[in-house]
């Protein structure tokens, strides 16, 4: 886990510097240099966003990241602000539907906030301007469930079925879904697991839902 760790960290430092040099040219009146622009810096944060979660991913045997009560709306409310300029500039909307009643769960926030976050930016990549991708909460047997639905290509049967039984224990593609990444699922799969969750996906005939089930606060249920 050292050697993942220092990879990650080694990674860090040209990443970060492409985007302080995205950063650093100014905006001018070419449409296209403006996009090419855009697309570094958001490019470069996504990519900075996983290294650092395979930095996370190899102190997890650790115990450092420590659990806590959330309030599950407001973490997505957080989360959906950080990200509204990502779907402004892909010209993608985000609608947020919450029906959940307890309002808190055990969770690490940095390790949820990254398994929403991927999941979000997987959903820009399988949305039009028509199909606005759907973040809800909702009660679900004694647990919160966040759901992200998108409108991309089915997710092979193989996946979800690793996903469903908990059997995802390595990377792998998606050959149905060229631009999105298994590394993703399966950061998203050990996450979870460490927060005592469990993240799954349902398959509709016009997309998938990726979800991931929280424990209840105790203190909610005091409440």
């Amino acid at each position: 886990m050292e050697v993942n760790t220092v990879l990650a960290h080694e990674l860090k430092a040209p990443l970060a510097t492409l985007r302080q040099l995205a950063l650093a040219f100014p905006t001018s009146d070419d449409k296209k240099s403006n996009h090419l622009r855009a697309e570094m810096i958001s490019v470069s944060e996504r990519a900075l966003k996983q290294v650092n979660d395979l930095a996370k991913l190899a102190r997890l045997e650790d115990g450092l990241f420590e659990m806590e009560p959330i309030a599950i709306r407001a973490l997505c409310d957080e989360i959906k602000r950080e990200m509204d300029y990502l779907f402004s500039y892909h010209k993608r909307g985000l609608n947020l539907k919450y029906k959940n009643k307890s309002p808190l769960v055990t969770a690490n926030r940095d390790l949820l906030s990254s398994i929403i976050y991927n999941f979000l930016v997987n959903a820009i990549r399988y949305s039009t301007e028509e199909t606005k991708t759907i973040l809800s909460i909702s009660d679900s047997k004694n647990r919160i469930r966040v759901d992200i639905r998108d409108f991309g290509p089915a997710l092979p049967t193989k996946i979800w079925r690793d996903l469903k039984s908990g059997n995802l224990v390595e990377p792998t593609s998606v050959s149905m879904r060229p631009d999105s990444t298994g590394l993703g699922l399966y950061i998203a799969t050990k996450f979870s697991r460490y927060m005592n969750a469990t993240v799954g996906a349902t398959r509709h005939r016009d997309g998938t839902s990726f979800y991931i089930d929280l424990p209840i606060s105790k203190q909610a249920s005091l409440l």
